[in-house]
């Protein structure tokens, strides 16, 4: 029997049912904010808006354009930051609390947004307040960092302690309250994700509903420089999400209910009704084992269709906006269009058949030229038409001779374009026909089945609905039941209306059931389309009624997880792209390990751009003989398309990384592979030469065992000697974020930044804590992985580049050499080492483009105090170019 369980994330630990309470409302009176909050400042609702965002030339795009808000309702703010003491009391018992390390006076860092969400809700629960947040399990690092939370919501009604929003946090820092530390050496968490704005006016807004396709966090404050505050900025210099964590990250909590909060989409569009994204398509890989996934479903609030296209922009929720009231929708086998129609199950009404694109216009809308047409379902017959089966009438067919008087068709659809409808047979079996067109099935109000052309009646004539014929050779049937005496003798015990989803074989007999979870109900319960691999879809319905959720199962893993919420979700279709029998013959490496280079578990905060790196490095080890690596500078700063015609090159870089991790990659990956490879060019970071490489950014380091595909090349000798065709496409085909597919697969691994200027300096530590003594062991452990590197180059006749990348010539006017500290007066011992390594290695050459800021990189060819623009890069990959065209090296 298959009973519904929650979705278990194999880490560390799991955590379930971990809402305290369902919320109260916002005109409840037991919620009203009280007057005053120990530790906490009032601050009273307006009508004045506070402004976000910023119209200023030149500014990133997630920060423009100026958005005005206008939040009327009362809310609580911490005065300061939460501090170290409070927060190991208030989590005392949890790991996190032993590993943080901090003052117990200063404010709390180093923890994730994660982190955060589990000391508010503790500290609700402590003081008798709702739960805020609610998700259905947890997973926890080593450290006892908090990095995912599974399902996870934000009722923005319940009043509890939570983490401000940004709108919340603005009019704080710009208020007359006595407020401490939003301009001081921390950046802060704030409620929201980080979605695109609108040149508008909004009433008590709070965000994005949904997280891109990244997960990004707005955070506010500054890290640096008290002076340098700006309200508008909205993130960090790398990528921040709710994993991220560093130790100048922080939080202060807030307290109060949003009434009648106002949410963005992604695209900065208001949401009339918002659907919130429960699953991403890592949560989903061990359901589909594929990123072709799609969701579709009826809005009923506004009578549309929305759609997730997970392979394509999993973070967004497409709405196709139209004055047709849709019902019943159906993906298409290629999941590239949908039909539906205007007419509901049970209902006897007249009904009209229509298909459109899948997509935002929801275009080249067909209408079916018929009297009556209702839930329509997709097939492919055997002869490899494509067919569209639908009933005449939805209606309730208790009443036999009603029922005879309907009926099953058939029609062609090929080239857009509808063929001629053709009836099969009287009856509305509206459920499915069977793969050999031997079974057919219908349910509303009976069960009611054609078999070999028979008409019968299942489920003892008991009543039963939204019926579903599996589309595989199983012939199974799946429905839904009003607690009857067969349900309940097959259950062993009874139960609500709805509450199990029973499934017959071929012949009606019962064969498993699985069960809603508490506090709901099922309904549009539907098997997936595509490849089935044993999945479900259906609705949970509360205890009020209404069709909250939308929730994937599956049957042979006896497990589930939820993909959406919203006011009322219905009629959902899930579709799962097919695998071909190529892929099923050939594919020799493990499924679940091979080319699985990324998942939600926040072990690694560049995890996903390695996964793309990784999926470049396979695609490109036959062809190039250039590979770029290093850091950030080089990741936006190289661009591998500008090289002259006989170099190619692919980008490697990633954000954060160091030579001792590149090293890794070099020795691991690049020199076994690559045998072309002629030319190794690798960032030269000064600045950040105090990093140990032994934290979390070093995916090789220990981050690598949270992500099987590093694991499995480790324990294949990382396919030295074999060939790896196929594993370039298992990592092609693996989980990923569309967002950084675009940008990097079509520029070999090079992301292009937009023009920002270089601004103010920043320093992210204090150039006087890192100096040559206090930090000569990692400085010489560093140098001395460097020179082996170049050993190792130099005896296979590789030529390596080293480049020291431009940063803010106003570093100039400071003690610091760059971004992340050295003193000034250290970087001549630098210096002489590399040049030292110049007559030592002559297949070495080091570039130094930033001249101790003395350079001619103008502000619109830089990103950021210490990065390129796409103008910056393509400077300074000319100029390597130029440089690489004196050298004597032979491409053959």
């Amino acid at each position: 029997m298959v009973k519904y369980l929650s979705t278990y994330i194999a880490i560390i630990c799991t955590l379930v049912a971990c809402s305290d309470n369902p919320g109260s409302t916002a005109n409840d009176p037991s919620n009203k904010t009280p007057e005053s909050h120990a530790g906490m400042i009032l601050v009273e609702g307006s009508k004045k808006a506070i402004t976000l965002g910023t119209n200023k030339k030149g500014a990133k795009e997630s920060e423009t354009p100026e958005l005005k808000a206008i939040l009327n309702y009362d809310y609580f703010m911490d005065a300061t930051e939460v501090t170290c003491n409070e927060f190991k009391k208030v989590m005392k018992g949890e790991k996190i609390a032993k590993a943080i390390d901090c003052d117990k006076d200063g404010p709390v860092t180093d923890i994730t947004f994660f982190d955060a969400v589990l000391f508010a809700n503790k500290k609700s629960k402590n003081e008798s307040l709702d739960s805020v947040y609610e998700y259905s399990s947890a997973t926890f690092d080593d450290e006892g960092h908090c990095t995912n939370l599974s399902g996870f919501i934000y009722d923005a009604d319940s009043k509890g302690y939570r983490l401000p929003t940004e709108a919340e946090w603005v009019k704080a820092a710009t208020s007359s309250y006595k407020f401490k530390d939003f301009s001081g050496k921390l950046i802060e968490w704030t409620n929201d994700y980080l979605g695109k704005l609108k040149d508008t006016t909004i009433v008590n807004f709070a965000g994005a509903k949904n997280s891109n396709d990244l997960g990004e966090r707005v955070v506010k404050g500054y890290n640096s420089d008290s002076g340098k505050l700006n309200l508008y900025s909205r993130g960090d210099v790398y990528t921040v999400t709710s994993a991220s964590h560093a130790d100048y990250i922080g939080f202060r909590l807030a307290l109060g209910a949003i009434p009648e909060a106002t949410w963005l989409d992604n695209q900065g569009r208001v949401l009339e009704s918002p659907v919130l994204l429960l699953a991403k398509t890592g949560d989903l890989w061990d359901y589909t084992k594929t990123t072709g996934m799609k969701l579709v479903f009826r809005n009923d609030i506004t009578g549309n269709l929305a759609y997730i296209d997970y392979a394509k922009d999993e973070s967004s929720i497409i709405e196709i906006v139209d004055t047709i009231s849709a019902y019943h929708p159906d993906i298409s086998p290629d999941g590239k269009k949908v039909a539906f129609c205007t007419g509901l199950e049970g209902l006897t009404n007249q009904s009209s058949l229509y298909v459109r694109n899948l997509d935002s216009a929801g275009s080249k809308l067909i209408k079916l030229d018929v009297k009556s047409a209702a839930i329509p379902r997709w097939d492919v017959l055997k002869n490899g038409d494509t067919v569209i089966t639908y009933v005449s009438n939805p209606g309730n067919n208790k009443d036999n001779d009603a029922f005879q008087s309907y009926s099953t068709w058939q029609v062609p659809f090929a080239n857009g374009k509808f063929g001629t409808p053709k009836k099969l047979f009287n009856g509305a079996y509206h459920g499915g026909i069977s793969e050999d067109e031997n079974l057919s099935v219908t349910g509303a109000k009976l069960l009611r089945a054609r078999v070999k052309g028979k008409d019968t009646i299942w489920y003892n004539k008991e009543q039963a609905c939204n019926a579903s014929l599996a589309k595989d050779s199983s012939k199974r049937t799946a429905f839904l039941d009003f607690a009857g005496k067969t349900g309940k003798d097959f259950i062993g015990k009874d139960y609500a209306t709805h509450q199990y989803i029973l499934i017959a074989d071929s012949t009606g007999k019962l064969k498993q059931y699985i069960q809603a979870p508490t506090g709901y109900t099922f309904d549009h319960s539907e098997w997936a389309v595509g490849e089935t691999n044993d999945n479900m879809v259906a609705t949970l319905v509360n205890s009020s009624g209404a069709h909250k959720r939308i929730s994937l199962m599956n049957l042979a893993k006896n497990k589930n997880i939820d993909l959406a919420e919203g006011e009322e979700l219905w009629h959902p279709c899930f579709w799962i792209k097919k695998k071909t029998a190529r892929d099923d013959n050939d594919f020799v490496f493990d499924p679940d390990s091979a080319g699985m280079y990324y998942n939600t578990s926040g072990a690694c905060p560049n995890a996903i751009v390695f996964r793309y790196k990784m999926e470049l490095l396979w695609q490109f080890k036959d062809s190039s003989n250039t590979v770029i690596i290093g850091s950030s500078r080089s990741y936006f700063g190289i661009n591998p398309l500008l090289f002259n015609k006989e170099i190619t090159a692919v980008n490697l870089s990633v954000s954060s990384s160091s030579i001792i991790g590149n090293s890794t990659l070099f020795y691991d990956y690049i020199l076994p592979h690559y045998k072309k490879l002629k030319l190794l060019i690798t960032s030269v970071d000064l600045d950040r030469g105090h990093y140990p490489g032994t934290t979390k950014d070093n995916i090789f380091y220990d981050s690598y065992k949270s992500y099987p595909g590093y694991v499995y090349d480790k324990n294949h000798d990382f396919w030295v000697g074999k060939e790896t065709d196929r594993l370039y496409k298992a990592t092609f085909n693996s989980p990923g974020a569309p967002k950084y597919a675009s940008a990097l697969r079509p520029n070999r691994g090079f992301y292009p930044q937009s023009s920002n200027q270089w601004g103010s300096p920043i320093f992210v530590m204090d150039s006087n804590w890192i100096n040559w003594e206090s930090s000569r062991t990692v400085f010489e452990g560093k140098i001395e992985t460097f020179e082996k590197l170049l050993q190792k180059c130099n005896e296979e006749k590789i030529t390596v580049i080293g480049v020291i990348t431009p940063q803010n010539p106003a570093y100039k006017e400071t003690g610091a050499f760059g971004r992340h500290g050295l003193l000034r007066s250290a970087v001549p011992k630098y210096m002489k080492i590399l040049d030292d390594f110049m007559e030592k290695y002559p297949n070495f050459i080091l570039v130094d483009e930033n001249k101790m800021g003395d350079h001619d990189y103008t502000d619109e060819m830089a990103m950021d105090a210490d990065h390129l623009s796409e103008l910056g890069a393509a400077k300074l990959t000319h100029r390597l170019d130029s440089l690489i065209q004196t050298l004597d090296i032979n491409w053959k």
